[in-house]
């Protein structure tokens, strides 16, 4: 997801394989030959969530192929808001893809556990990523299920002459802070966020998550077993605030005049083009927007705490790929060997255009991306690391809950719902999805 995403969010540990390890661009990592006794083209089905880089994944499984012209993969793109909107229907009936997108949670995790999703423990990309990722993509039962295309956060772009022009000399560090920028940026003329409103994907990994990491994980260190078990409270002043800031966003000002229109695509264009100082999107998104049109651009941790209280940030992985476990023996290798040649010769043909941060222990010199975004995620892993944090939260939500948080986040955003309502919504849900799954 952008796809689909920090109380900080900590990554968690697991097993990996030696410091030695060469990073997955290296040529090194080239996935061996498809086994030459084949006698049949091996035709493999791919369902991906990509809506940033479609013709790059086009051209990964281009060049995969010319490698193995014994191989076809038939490629396929995810639609809607969310990777399990796609995933559902075809788990229930067991017709799983080949290969296919997914994101590190509990409904993949039991995806995993029930046998629908190949362990992927063997593939070199796995041997090579953070050990702090291995363990977000190990299910209860054990099973290695998957490979994310990059850690995750979401972050406020900013474009610095615009914060300059309109006399701000620093990033704002609380959220009275960040509405007075909001306030300044605006008496210079300048709209100042692109948020979109229309995709409620991002309104997810971008003001609720920060929300919920601020109010409520802040508070609650065993929040995820109360998802879990469904006793998570939010109809109090700490959940009722995550969807209060979400509507100030709109109240104070903040946003365009169409953001409940805009999509992904149009934010990231309205931004590059310098039509609105800030934007809240993920780094998975830092090519579209830190060398757009020779624009100067900065990031920081969307300040979403309380004035007096610690920042505390989302951190979290990207949608990455599984594999089903219903393909045949010879497929899954197939599709195993299409994964590493993904993380590995074939990495700079979207990590180059995405700049995002890479998943893996060792990253190349020549992986492309700003620096000064890569340092600022370390030092978010660091915090993270120190107050022992979790993870990213909406994705940790039950996958129909999210299904159900979508519209709320846009009802709140638009006034159709009061953010008390919609934190009682929240909290209804996650307990009816909890008595659901103990019966």
């Amino acid at each position: 997801m952008i796809i689909a995403g920090a109380a900080a969010a900590l990554l968690l540990t697991a097993c990996v394989r030696s410091e030695e390890a060469a990073p997955a661009t290296d040529a090194s990592n080239a996935a061996p030959a498809v086994a030459a006794t084949a006698t049949e083209p091996v035709v493999l089905t791919a369902l991906v969530w990509t809506p940033d880089w479609s013709e790059e994944m086009h051209r990964v499984v281009d060049a995969f192929t010319r490698i193995h012209p014994e191989v076809r993969i038939n490629l396929q793109f995810m639609i809607g808001n969310s990777v399990e909107e796609n995933l559902k229907p075809r788990a229930a009936t067991d017709s799983l893809p080949d290969i296919i997108s997914v994101n590190a949670s509990p409904y993949t995790a039991a995806l995993a556990d029930q046998g629908l999703l190949a362990d992927v423990g063997d593939t070199q990309a796995w041997g090579n990523m953070l050990e702090i990722l291995q363990r977000e993509w190990t299910s209860p039962g054990g099973r290695r299920y998957g490979i994310p295309s990059g850690v995750a956060t979401s972050l406020i772009y900013y474009n610095r002459d615009m914060f300059e022009r309109a006399g701000i000399t620093a990033p704002p560090r609380d959220f009275e802070a960040f509405l007075a920028t909001g306030a300044a940026l605006r008496k210079a003329g300048f709209i100042p966020l692109a948020l979109s409103g229309g995709f409620p994907n991002m309104l997810g990994n971008g003001p609720f998550s920060y929300g919920f990491a601020n109010q409520i994980a802040a508070r609650v260190p065993d929040w995820r077993a109360r998802i879990a078990n469904g006793t998570l409270q939010l109809d109090n002043p700490e959940g009722v605030a995550i969807f209060t800031r979400l509507r100030a966003l709109v109240e104070q000002k903040m946003v365009q005049a169409d953001c409940l229109r805009s999509g992904y695509d149009a934010t990231l264009q309205q931004f590059a083009e310098g039509r609105a100082a800030m934007t809240f999107q993920g780094t998975w998104a830092a090519g579209a927007l830190m060398s757009g049109r020779n624009m100067r651009v900065g990031v920081f941790v969307p300040p979403w705490n309380d004035k007096g209280q610690p920042l505390r940030p989302v951190l979290g992985s990207e949608t990455g790929f599984a594999v089903a476990q219903r393909s045949s023996p010879h497929q899954r290798q197939v599709a195993a060997q299409f994964l590493d040649f993904l993380y590995g010769p074939g990495m700079p043909i979207w990590q180059g255009k995405r700049q995002n941060i890479p998943p893996f222990r060792v990253i190349a010199p020549d992986v492309s991306g700003d620096r000064a975004l890569f340092a600022l995620v370390e030092e978010m892993k660091r915090d993270a690391a120190g107050s022992q944090s979790p993870g990213l939260y909406y994705s940790l939500l039950p996958v129909n809950t999210i299904e159900i948080l979508h519209p709320l986040l846009q009802a709140v955003l638009s006034g159709r719902q009061s953010p008390a309502r919609a934190a009682r919504a929240l909290q209804d849900s996650i307990a009816e999805q909890a008595q659901l799954s103990s019966r």
